[in-house]
């Protein structure tokens, strides 16, 4: 299904991609299809800055492939703001991309140094999500 018409089917739905480049976006997704991956977050900075729309309880958005093509909707199930020094090791599981809280932290800390800085103080905005379809399979289905 393309943007448009999935934009149709989920309206008031964002698209948004995971990570800061191709591998790590895909890995992301994979793991978010697999069921590992139920949370992310994001520096609260960026949402701020208008550079990302801040995630909203109850509503659907689309998470694009690196390329720009949907690739899974998604439902906000909730949301926190939260300083990076206090992200507890249940939400860096939910992340599920490292197996205890020092490699999410390890792991983070790398990502936000590559994108716009990090301090061990700065705000993070948490969210929670449910994969509502998977645009993979729908394409299979064809």
């Amino acid at each position: 299904m393309d943007l448009e018409h999935l934009k149709q089917k989920y309206p008031g739905a964002n698209t948004f991609r995971f990570g800061d480049g191709e591998e790590l976006s895909s890995d992301l997704i994979g793991l978010v299809r697999a069921g590992k991956k139920t949370a992310t977050c994001g520096a609260l900075r960026d949402f701020e800055s208008g550079e990302e729309a801040m995630p909203v309880t109850g509503r659907k958005d689309i998470a694009l492939n690196w390329s720009g093509t949907p690739a899974l909707v998604l439902e906000t199930i909730d949301v926190s703001t939260i300083r990076f020094s206090d992200v507890t090791e249940d939400f860096a599981l939910a992340e599920g991309e490292n197996v205890d809280l020092e490699g999410w932290r390890a792991d983070h800390q790398a990502f936000f140094e590559r994108n716009g800085g990090f301090e061990p103080t700065m705000w993070l905005v948490c969210e929670r999500f449910r994969l509502i379809e998977d645009l993979q399979d729908a394409e299979r289905e064809r």
